[in-house]
């Protein structure tokens, strides 16, 4: 089946998550993706998991699917000039060093422009382009801690914490992805190629939603809440008999509903608990203890039952296993399996945009390290053995 991003020619200078993360989507959905590494590879070649066996990495190979793999030196001049050579005819640059390493390595936007001037360079670095701070290293931990989310992550008798994944990459990736699709899309109506930029802090910041107009409007500087949402109540984690659920009752509607599912119905008749504000204003304590000691007569099942009977949006909590094996991943292929060449079967996620008519799918696995320098740069045996003899390769 045809594939949405088929021809289209994407060099990939990524390494880590945030960048790669990018390449992958365009990977899914058939674009030709040519991933530089390093002679020595991308970093995350080290991350674990390892598979014992084989030495490979699950993170690199998960994140770098479906991509023809090269190695390049681009501090010599033979890697620079077959670098060069690769970006005269492709569509898309993807880079995420910090800032100012691709000047100095002269594979900037504006180098790259001078031999293709359509070029669509998208840059996904920790800081951007034009930051006074643009030069710093920055990995996912720093952006959630400067762009805001662990200060508003965890309870306010602890010390604030980091969301589990890499949101800050993963989201980074998907801005980066969006961004380039529309410079490709004013690129078929204008013809003109330009510089998409992409920040870890500003992707985080972006995330804060209502934290910003808290403060902006109601002039509260937001803290930690634990499950709590400031907005909208009640939204919470309750305890269950056998583990928690999430509970989300977003408007008058639903709270009338949930009431009488719950038999409290005098909440209803309660001033404290007329309109959603009333209610986020004094949620705590008695509204969430209420709650709470009624949840904890059911366990997950029952409570995710009751509620899809009443139509209230509720969610068992679910460790990775449970969720790997719930029905709706099953369903929506949200997990595949990939024959790699030497770690064997792998199992990971799936294509999360489903496309009707131009799937996206997982059809080859990760590259070996320079697996495709003989085919990409057009070598022979010997110029294989010269380049790598050389360092170039």
């Amino acid at each position: 089946m045809k594939k949405a991003l088929e021809g289209l020619k994407v060099v990939d200078l990524t390494s880590a998550l945030n960048g790669p993360f990018c390449t992958m989507m365009l990977a899914d959905y058939g674009a030709d993706v040519i991933k530089i590494e390093p002679v020595n590879g991308d970093q995350c070649r080290e991350w674990g998991p390892i598979d014992e066996k084989s030495g490979e990495s699950g993170f690199y190979c998960y994140v770098n699917r479906n991509k023809k793999g090269v190695t390049l030196n681009l501090k010599s001049e033979k890697g620079k000039k077959m670098f060069y050579d690769l970006v005269k005819d492709a569509d898309v640059v993807v880079e995420n060093y910090k800032g100012g390493v691709t000047t100095r390595l002269g594979i900037d936007y504006e180098s790259v422009k001078k031999v293709n001037p359509s070029i669509i360079y998208a840059s996904g670095s920790g800081f951007g382009q034009n930051s006074p701070i643009s030069h710093r290293a920055c990995y996912d931990i720093v952006a959630q801690a400067m762009g805001g989310m662990i200060n508003l992550t965890g309870y306010k008798e602890n010390n604030p914490v980091k969301v589990g994944p890499s949101i800050a990459d993963h989201v980074a990736g998907i801005y980066l992805t969006v961004g380039l699709l529309i410079a490709l899309y004013n690129r078929e109506k204008t013809g003109e190629g330009q510089l998409v930029d992409v920040s870890m802090i500003d992707t985080i910041f972006s995330l804060l939603e209502n934290a910003l107009v808290n403060y902006t409007v109601g002039g509260i500087i937001p803290e930690r809440n634990g499950n709590i949402d400031p907005s909208i109540a009640p939204f919470d984690v309750y305890e269950c008999k056998d583990g928690f659920v999430a509970v989300g009752v977003g408007n008058d509607r639903l709270f009338e509903k949930f009431c009488k599912t719950i038999n409290h119905e005098e909440l209803l008749e309660d001033p404290r608990f007329t309109t959603n504000d009333l209610r986020c204003k004094n949620y705590v304590p008695d509204l969430k203890n209420l709650i709470g000691q009624w949840c904890k007569d059911y366990s997950k099942k029952e409570m995710e039952d009751i509620m899809d009977q009443a139509g209230i949006p509720c969610g068992p909590i679910l460790n990775v296993k449970e969720a790997i094996e719930h029905p709706h991943i099953q369903a929506r292929e949200m997990m595949v399996h990939c024959e790699h060449p030497t770690a064997g079967d792998q199992y990971f996620q799936g294509c999360v945009m489903k496309l009707s008519e131009t799937p996206g799918s997982v059809d080859t696995p990760a590259p070996l390290l320079g697996q495709h320098n003989a085919e990409i740069f057009g070598l022979s045996e010997e110029e294989v053995k010269e380049l790598k003899q050389e360092g170039v390769i």
